[in-house]
C-alpha cells in the first residue's frame, strides 16, 4: 500500500468515526477539485458551489456506507458528476416547462438566458472561442462530457476515468476520441465560417 492510499484508508477511517477534523480535511483537500468539476458541467458558479456543498453534506452523511471498493477521489467525483448532472436535467426540465407555459400564455416574463458564467479557464485569452468551445463542450452527451472534463479539466486518468464512470478503459478511450472529434468538427467548422 502506497503512503498517499494509507493516507486516505486512515482518513477514510476517521471519517466513518465521525471525526470533525478528517470532514474539515477531506474538504480541504478535495473541494476545489469538486467545485472545479461540478463547474465545468453546469457552468454557473453558484449552482456549482451548491451542488459542491451537496456533495459534501452527502459524504458526511454516507461516508458510514463508503465500502473501499473505489478510492475515496473517486467516489468524490462519482457523487459530484451525478449530482451535477441530475441539476442540469432539473434545469432542462425548468426550461422546459417555462417555455411551454409561455407558449399557452400563462407567463409573459422574459425565458432564462444563458448565463455569463465565469469559468477559470476564461482568464486565457481568447474568451469568445473559449466560451464556443465550453458551448459546445455542454452539448455533449453525458458520459462524454464527463469524461472530457475529468480528463481535460481534472487530468485525471484513463483508469481514475473509468472508475468515476464504471466503464472500462477502452470505453473512456471510446468516449474522449468521439468527443474530441465532436468538438473538432465543430471548431473547423466555425473557423471557416468566421
Amino acid at each position: 500500500m502506497t503512503n498517499f492510499a494509507a493516507a486516505e484508508a486512515d482518513l477514510v477511517t476517521q471519517l466513518q468515526a465521525g471525526s470533525e477534523a478528517a470532514f474539515r480535511t477531506l474538504v480541504e483537500r478535495y473541494q476545489d477539485r469538486i467545485y472545479r468539476t461540478v463547474l465545468a458541467l453546469l457552468r454557473s458558479p453558484e449552482e456549482a458551489e451548491d451542488v459542491a456543498q451537496e456533495v459534501f453534506v452527502e459524504v458526511h452523511q454516507t461516508i458510514s456506507r463508503f465500502r473501499g471498493d473505489a478510492a475515496l477521489s473517486t467516489w468524490l467525483y462519482r457523487l459530484a458528476t451525478s449530482r451535477a448532472l441530475k441539476n442540469r436535467q432539473k434545469a432542462r426540465a425548468k426550461k422546459r416547462f417555462a417555455y411551454f407555459t409561455s407558449l399557452l400564455g400563462f407567463d409573459n416574463a422574459v425565458l432564462h438566458e444563458v448565463p455569463d458564467h465565469a469559468h477559470p479557464l476564461a482568464l486565457l485569452e481568447g474568451k469568445q472561442q473559449l466560451r464556443l468551445l465550453l458551448d459546445r463542450v455542454a452539448r455533449l452527451p453525458d458520459q462524454q462530457q464527463v469524461a472530457f472534463t475529468l480528463r481535460h479539466e481534472q487530468e485525471l486518468s484513463y483508469g481514475e476515468i473509468a472508475a468515476v464512470l464504471n466503464v472500462t478503459v477502452p470505453a473512456v478511450e471510446s468516449l474522449l476520441f468521439r468527443a474530441r472529434q465532436t468538438l473538432r468538427k465543430h471548431l473547423q467548422s466555425r473557423s471557416c465560417h468566421v
